[in-house]
Order: C-alpha cells, then sequence, then structure tokens
C-alpha cells in the first residue's frame, strides 16, 4: 500500500509515475473524497468545541437557576450531528482505504520506463545455449516416452492444467527441490521454513494479492466461519511471518525459504502455455522472502537474485536476467529482475524466477516494523521476495537441456548425489 500522505501531498506526481506501469489514477475522485473528507472533519472538529462550551455553560446556567432545557435540547442535537458526521467522516475513509487497496506500488527510478515485456531490458546473460546435431525433443515427449510424466491421467482425475510424475521423473523433480532448499540454507544463509498452504484473507491484504487478484486464485469457503485461500507461492506465508510485528533491528535482515506447492487458477491465460509443465493449476516452488531495514533493500536485490542465478548455474543451465520495465512490473514490486533459462525446443529463453524489492509496500498493509536504533520508534521495513526457483520449469530445462539422441537424459553432475547415484534416466 502507498503511504496516504503522498496522495495528500504529491498527488499528481503519483498519478504520473502510476501512468507509466499503465495504470490510471482517478485524480479527480481523489481529490474530491479529499476535500469531502477535511470539510467534513473540520465540521466535526467544530462542532465537538461548541457541544463542549456548551456542556461547560449548563454548569453555569444551573448554579444560577436558569431554565437549562433548551441548553439540553442544543447539546443533544449537536450530539446527533456529531454521530453523523462521524460515521460520514468513516464512510469517505473506508472507500479512500479501499481505492488505496487497488493501488500498485510506485517504480523505483532506476526501473526502466516501457509498456509491457517487449521493453524489458537485458542485464546479463550466462552460458551459452548448446547445440544438438539431433532433432530437439521437448519436455512432453521426453517424459512421456516411458510414461514417467502423464498429462492424460492427470486431467482424468484433475482436468485440464496438471501433470502427474512417476518413477524417475518424480524423483528428478524431488532432487531438483532438496538441492535448491539446501544451497540456499547451507550457502546463502536462509532460514527453512514450512509453512501452512492455506491461509485467510488477511495473509493476501498483505502481501497484495487482495482485493485485487482474487480470481486468481483458488477459495474454500466455509460455512460460519473464516474463508481458506490455497496459497499462490510461499511469499505470501513467509512475508506474513512478520505481520503486525514490532522486530529488533538486531534481528533483521531476516531470510527465510521455504519449498511448497503454489496453486493459481491462470484466470486470463487461457491459450497459453497449454502443452507441457510451463503454466499448471498447481506448481512446486522454493521461494526466498528477505525482511529489511529500508537502507539495504537495493543491495539486498541484488543479493536475492544472485542467490537464484546461483541456482542456475551449478545446473549448468543458460539463463539471462531482465530488468523490467515499469509496464511489466508485478503489482507489490519496485523493481524486479526476471530469469530467464533457455528452454531448447522453444529456441528461447523461458522466465524461471521473479526477483523483487517490494520497499514497504506490502509492510504497510502488514503493519510490519522494526524500531529504529537511532530514533527508537518504529518503522516500516522493507520486504523482498524471489523464486529460487520454480520446480516444474527447472525440471522442463534440466530434461531438454541435458536430452540424448535416443530420449534419455543426463542427470546434472549437482545433482547426482540426490539421486542415489543415477547418471541417466530413460
Amino acid at each position: 500500500m502507498l503511504d496516504s500522505k503522498l496522495l495528500r501531498t504529491q498527488l499528481q506526481d503519483v498519478a504520473d509515475r502510476l501512468a507509466t506501469r499503465g495504470y490510471q489514477l482517478d485524480v479527480a475522485r481523489i481529490e474530491a473524497l479529499e476535500a469531502q473528507r477535511k470539510t467534513v472533519q473540520t465540521r466535526t472538529e467544530q462542532l465537538q468545541a461548541e457541544r463542549n462550551a456548551r456542556s461547560k455553560s449548563i454548569g453555569q446556567a444551573k448554579q444560577s437557576g436558569e431554565d437549562i432545557a433548551p441548553l439540553l435540547a442544543d447539546v443533544d442535537r449537536m450530539a446527533s450531528e456529531l454521530d453523523a458526521g462521524k460515521q460520514e467522516l468513516e464512510g469517505i475513509q473506508a472507500e479512500l482505504d479501499q481505492l488505496m487497496l487497488t493501488l500498485p506500488n510506485l517504480p523505483h527510478e532506476s526501473v526502466p520506463v516501457g509498456k509491457d515485456e517487449e521493453e524489458n531490458v537485458e542485464v546479463r546473460r550466462w552460458g551459452t545455449p548448446k547445440s544438438f546435431d539431433f532433432p530437439v525433443q521437448d519436455h512432453v515427449a521426453l517424459g512421456e516416452q516411458h510414461g514417467w510424466l502423464d498429462f492424460e491421467t492427470a486431467a482424468k482425475l484433475s482436468g485440464a492444467r496438471f501433470a502427474l510424475m512417476r518413477g524417475p521423473i518424480a524423483r528428478l523433480h524431488r532432487a531438483l527441490a532438496q538441492f535448491m532448499i539446501d544451497l540456499h540454507t547451507r550457502e546463502h544463509g536462509y532460514e527453512e521454513a514450512y509453512t501452512p498452504y492455506l491461509v485467510q484473507a488477511p495473509a493476501l491484504q498483505g502481501t497484495g494479492q487482495l482485493p485485487k487478484f482474487e480470481e486468481d486464485l483458488f477459495k474454500i469457503t466455509r460455512e460460519g466461519e473464516a474463508d481458506f485461500y490455497l496459497i499462490p507461492t510461499a511469499e505470501v506465508s513467509l512475508t506474513n511471518i512478520v505481520a503486525g510485528e514490532i522486530l529488533d533491528a538486531k534481528q533483521l535482515p531476516l531470510k527465510f525459504v521455504a519449498h511448497t506447492p503454489c496453486f493459481r487458477s491462470e484466470a486470463g491465460a487461457s491459450g497459453r502455455d497449454t502443452r507441457g509443465m510451463i503454466r499448471q493449476h498447481q506448481f512446486d516452488k522454493v521461494e526466498m522472502v528477505q525482511i529489511v531495514e529500508p537502507g539495504q533493500s537495493f543491495e539486498a536485490l541484488e543479493s536475492l537474485t544472485a542467490n537464484a542465478e546461483k541456482v542456475l548455474q551449478l545446473l549448468e543451465l543458460p539463463y539471462r536476467v531482465l530488468a523490467l520495465c515499469t509496464g511489466d512490473m508485478g503489482f507489490g514490486a519496485t523493481k524486479t529482475y526476471d530469469l530467464e533459462v533457455w528452454v531448447p525446443s522453444q529456441d528461447k529463453y523461458r522466465e524461471i524466477s521473479s526477483c523483487s524489492n517490494c520497499g514497504d509496500f506490502q509492510a504497510r498493509r502488514m503493519q510490519a516494523r522494526y524500531r529504529n536504533p537511532e530514533t527508537g520508534k518504529p518503522e516500516l521495513v522493507h520486504t523482498l521476495n524471489g523464486s529460487g526457483l520454480a520446480v516444474g520449469r527447472t525440471l522442463v530445462a534440466v530434461l531438454e537441456n541435458y536430452q540424448q539422441a535416443d530420449g534419455s537424459v543426463r542427470v546434472p553432475e549437482v545433482l547426482k548425489p540426490y539421486m542415489a547415484g543415477i547418471e541417466v534416466i530413460g
């Protein structure tokens, strides 16, 4: 959530910055609501002062034997007007608060301005895509040849956009997740967490999925109890660990990592990546989250992105890093790097990780703070998140980049300890 002070003092600047994201801020509506709020608030404060003065005069009139009935009636009238004014003020503030929840984060000044993904800026590349001397197969063909990747049975169980993995491919999928968790905990300093897969609405509001993106979520309605939502990413549960907390500065930075399934309805994605495992309703992800002091968040973004890159480097998978432009960034991000891995069957790079600095945007929604040691006052923390990595997409990249002419797949060197010495599957 943006700082409401910015909308009161720098409204046009906020509107201009949001416009670079393709978001048109209703400046006139906000100005009208603010003017209405100020008018009602001023009237209410004046009325409260008059009522206080009139109440004092009742005591004085009583002592001098005057008829106080008209004064009492006047005080009662003012009380009714005060209640009405307070309710009106609450209604205006509720509308402003609801509007604030729908506003995306402001892009950082270092973010390239652009309309969509075509205007993202490539920062660097690592590795060289392999040349194959045989016809390249995609991950679906490679996985299905032995029945180890089964979309037909998955569709029988759950419908479209699900996968059933068996045998060596299921093991390879598990090995990838374990390798990622071990790397991030042993070498990158993250604390492993196991989190709930079901959360309530306040957690999703805290990280920005609600109210704007409810259609992208799987919701479980419970009569007489709060609704549950299946997590779209462990970012939700990990970041909300600090919701409502005032942390000691000595606790920062906090670095969490978790391996969870993720559930997304893929609303609006009809017809996109319908073949294979690129876009699924259920997929696994190893998620990294950092909670840091405000002055450290952009340095932390570079570190978090490097942590995700290390996974690809150790797997020897070619990739590139993009700085997302203003028009392609996620709702809560102030700056984002995307990692795209080489997918041979598509002859292009595909997204495998998104690493974002959200600044104080999520922290303000969650009221997540730390006590500044210099001032002794609570201040909002900054939050960051990134995939380290999406396990299913990493499996796709491994299957395709390590395939051999006979359709078998070599196991990357770094994964062999997790595969009980198996060097080739298929």
